[in-house]
């Protein structure tokens, strides 16, 4: 679906705005990809013994598919609520940046902190590639406005996803239901090798790529934060380093 032009009169409204957001959810081959990875969470909340409003409600507060996996997988196992939140706390820590780096592209100099309360809930993983595809084509007055009704559409995804799966959940077959969570990882690292534009962007992906196994021998437990890091560190001192040339 093609958005409109910068200055076209379909951008007036913040209404309009947010229902271009939405319409773009059927834009982007990432909304089947949720979709699938949601069918599967819904899945693994009924094999856990949670009801589907409990499952609904992990969708719409957490909003994470793989800190939801985590919520599920440890209050499942019998820990407690102060353990599985410290655990989905520091998972969600790998989304801060994402926020960091789509939330200016939003603000004008009439935005307050409050218009993007909302916005800030609904960067993850899939909106954060999508805002770098997408905003560059919305005004920026809009681009709130958009982004409340792109989250909003692929969350409207998610939970009729989860309802799916809950219901599903007796006739869903174990390895189906653990290979589908794996298409959110898959994507994501598609995702950003089509969004590569500079050099360092290519080098932080391919360095990642190369570090992870060896990282991975360590058995940290954090292996993709260590290599994500340090890849992402090498990459950008070699855009600065070209730049002072």
């Amino acid at each position: 679906m093609a958005l409109p032009a910068l200055d076209s009169a379909r951008w007036q409204s913040p209404l309009r705005a947010f229902a271009w957001g939405m319409r773009s959810v059927g834009s982007t081959v990432l909304a089947v990809v949720l979709f699938a990875t949601y069918v599967g969470i819904g899945a693994l909340a009924h094999d856990t013994h949670f009801s589907l409003g409990w499952a609904l409600a992990s969708t719409l507060f957490v909003w994470a598919g793989p800190a939801q996996i985590i919520l599920l997988s440890t209050l499942g196992s019998g820990a407690t609520a102060v353990q599985a939140a410290i655990a989905v706390t520091v998972s969600a820590i790998r989304l801060f940046p994402m926020v960091v780096s789509v939330l200016p592209m939003m603000r004008t100099a009439r935005t307050k902190r409050r218009h993007l309360v909302l916005a800030a809930h609904f960067v993850a993983v899939t909106l954060w590639v999508e805002s770098f595809r997408l905003l560059p084509r919305v005004p920026c007055e809009r681009r709130i406005a958009f982004v409340h009704g792109l989250g909003a559409g692929l969350l409207l995804v998610c939970l009729t996803a989860t309802t799916i799966g809950y219901g599903l959940a007796a006739n869903l077959p174990e390895l189906f239901a653990a290979a589908i969570l794996l298409l959110t990882p898959l994507a994501f690292l598609l995702s950003t090798a089509r969004n590569c534009r500079v050099l360092a962007d290519i080098l932080a992906l391919l360095l990642g790529l190369a570090l992870f196994p060896l990282v991975a021998m360590f058995h940290t437990g954090v292996d993709i934060l260590i290599s994500g890091v340090t890849a992402g560190t090498i990459a950008y001192a070699v855009h600065w380093w070209r730049e002072q040339q």
